[in-house]
């Protein structure tokens, strides 16, 4: 259990001399620093050769950080193999779609299904465990390291059989096969599984199931991969939690799975602050981990004190920022702070990323703030556990997004996350908190849920949706939803086929708009809301119209649609609407379903709260460049500065206040 807020970084001491490690472990002390995450890259230093384990430079640096009331995330360092196990095995390193090697001389540089892969991790793996299986400072177990970052599928032919043999088990026989992948097309039915290949390139457009099948497939490769380490952690360490490192909305990873196998959610976040609206981005991240983890606390694992090192420009995050974002991380769920890295490197390809202790030491405004942030966390122990409530959900799923963005669509520029961002951004500046939720979950604690572009929605997801609305609920729908069954299928018919007694319509056809074409929504309010990329043109059979088409052969149609089912009520969104149109749909959905901000605040001021059931806190951000007035509901005791609040706050600019509420 966490009795303090977790703050810290990645160590790694196997980049320096024990002289080192005794300064480190006086200034993390200095800093505040609780937790730090051991041996991520350290495979070599640990192996140095096959089967010879070295632990002794580990133990001599656990003890020592113990000694300074240091815990330990213990990394099991198997996301970059030593180059004698490339020598001895050149056959684990991953091959691309092209059949390109990819080789040692960075890091993830091995295929998942490689047996000798698999046998020496797992020997190290259990090698570990075995050794520090009883010390007191070991408080996490780190699997790997972002899992499928830089390449996500391996096509060797260990893969290829993999995927035969994933196949199998998932479809039983060929004849299920031909049928769920639509084979009878292009003359591509299977009449032996050793037909079946990789979806490597192709002339032309790869079969849309197959690749479908292929994105389930890497994804259970590695969750795979951590399966084997956690089972043999398990075994050993019982009591010692576990958890791998997430990247906010990673495209490859079906996170929804990897996160139900671990005790705790931890999360890789860095976003660019010099861009307007990296605090939404960072927010709906937040928000995607504690959803992940079923509201429960989560772990900020890595984030930069100040810049990156890959991107082209690596923008430096100026004073505030980093302390202005680390406490949005806290206010969405996180009992955690911690950064890549503590003590900055001086070789390697991380050499110039940002460190808690730069390059330059003390003397520097980056541990003058390091420091500052270690001394005020530790006044919040009281707000540990605690949860944020949330009433609207928005569906996301990783299945989704993958057939969604597939090839050959009507428009192949419909994507999943500006659509997500789109939308999350409008309740962010409104203050409403936001869950994500996966279509098949329960859905009856929601006033309002949104469910932009679901686009393959199984039965199961259909009839959730459907009975979440029946039974009361509040949805908004966006266009291109409910079009294909989970084998990436047309379901042919008054589409959207799940959905069209749902929202009362059905969609006679699809309108794709040319790059520069746009048109006008005339919404219930008088006003005109630009739209672009995207008509639907709608039927109605029963849901009443809050905004027609003004231009084109559609002219007069249906955009926007409102209709009562049940006991509930579904809203449908036929276009992509400018951010004006979309806020003023927001407002009537939110409207009708009871959603509130946590609290009224002046532009550029975020809040958000967190309950244990006894107490409330509020967390008040202010984003903008100039000082703002927040009136409060109840008068509270800011646990940063120990001050008394009555009505009305005062908060500076990027400054941020932690409100108990009496």
């Amino acid at each position: 259990m966490v009795t303090h807020v977790i703050y810290g970084g990645d160590y790694n001491p196997e980049q320096w001399t024990p002289e080192v490690w005794e300064e480190d472990a006086r200034l993390m002390q200095e800093a505040g620093v609780n937790r730090v995450s051991l041996g991520i890259f350290a495979w070599v230093k640990m192996e140095p050769a096959p089967g010879q384990y070295d632990f002794t430079w580990l133990d001599q640096v656990i003890d020592l950080l113990h000694a300074h009331g240091v815990q330990v995330n213990l990394a099991t360092p198997t996301a970059s193999p030593p180059p004698w196990l490339i020598r001895l095995h050149p056959e684990i390193l991953p091959v691309t779609a092209d059949g390109v090697t990819l080789w040692h001389g960075s890091r993830r540089h091995y295929c998942p299904h490689s047996r000798a892969y698999r046998e020496y991790a797992s020997r190290l793996v259990t090698a570990l465990a075995e050794h520090y299986q009883n010390h007191p400072a070991i408080s996490l177990w780190h699997i790997d390291n972002e899992y499928s970052c830089h390449e996500n599928g391996c096509f060797c032919d260990a893969s290829v059989e993999a995927f035969r043999q994933w196949l199998q088990k998932r479809h039983g026989t060929l004849e299920n096969l031909n049928k769920a992948w639509g084979t009878a097309f292009w003359s591509q039915t299977y009449t032996d599984w050793q037909e079946i290949q990789a979806p490597k390139r192709t002339p032309a457009f790869i079969n849309p199931s197959q690749k479908l099948d292929w994105e389930r497939f890497c994804s259970d490769s590695w969750i795979d991969c951590f399966e084997d380490q956690k089972v043999i952690l398990r075994r050993t360490t019982p009591n010692i939690p576990i958890t791998t490192n997430f990247m906010n909305f990673h495209r490859s990873l079906d996170y929804w799975k990897l996160a139900a196998a671990e005790n705790i959610v931890s999360l890789d976040c860095y976003p660019d602050t010099s861009l307007p609206d990296w605090r939404v981005e960072s927010g709906m991240g937040w928000d995607m981990m504690r959803s992940l983890g079923g509201g429960r606390p989560w772990l900020l694992m890595e984030q930069a004190p100040t810049h990156v090192n890959w991107r082209q420009r690596n923008t430096t995050k100026r004073p505030g920022i980093m302390r202005l974002g680390s406490y949005q991380a806290l206010a969405h769920g996180s009992d955690g702070i911690m950064f890549f890295q503590w003590r900055a490197s001086v070789a390697g390809a991380e050499k110039f990323h940002s460190a808690m202790l730069p390059h330059v030491g003390t003397d520097s405004r980056v541990w003058r703030e390091i420091t500052s942030l270690g001394g005020e966390l530790q006044k919040l122990d009281e707000v540990l556990s605690s949860r944020v409530q949330a009433e609207t959900a928005i569906l996301f799923d990783w299945e989704n997004w993958w057939a969604l963005e597939g090839q050959a669509k009507v428009s192949n520029d419909i994507r999943l996350l500006p659509q997500v961002k789109a939308i999350y951004t409008e309740l962010f500046q409104r203050n409403i908190s936001v869950d994500f939720a996966h279509p098949e979950s329960d859905l009856s604690r929601y006033r309002l849920v949104i469910a932009p572009h679901v686009y393959l929605v199984s039965e199961r997801s259909a009839k959730n949706i459907d009975q979440y609305v029946a039974q009361g609920g509040t949805l908004l729908m966006t266009f291109f939803s409910g079009i294909v069954d989970d084998n990436d299928h047309v379901r042919a018919g008054h589409m959207p086929v799940p959905f069209s007694n749902l929202l009362g319509l059905w969609i006679e056809e699809f309108v794709a708009y040319a790059e520069a074409q746009t048109n006008v929504v005339e919404a219930a309010n008088g006003q005109g809301y630009p739209c672009e990329l995207w008509s639907d043109i709608i039927r109605l059979t029963g849901a009443e119209v809050l905004g027609h088409y003004r231009e084109d052969y559609f002219a007069g149609s249906p955009a926007i649609t409102r209709h009562r089912y049940g006991k509930g009520t579904s809203y449908y969104l036929g276009t992509e609407l400018a951010r004006d149109g979309l806020a003023w749909l927001l407002d009537q959905a939110c409207a009708e379903a009871g959603v509130r901000p946590v609290l009224e605040a002046p532009p550029g001021v975020e809040v958000t709260s967190r309950s244990n059931g006894t107490h409330t806190w509020l967390f008040v951000l202010n984003h903008s460049d100039v000082e703002a007035w927040v009136k409060l509901p109840a008068p509270a005791t800011d646990l940063i500065s120990g001050s008394r609040v009555e009505s009305l706050m005062q908060l500076g600019a990027r400054q941020v206040a932690i409100l108990r509420l009496s």
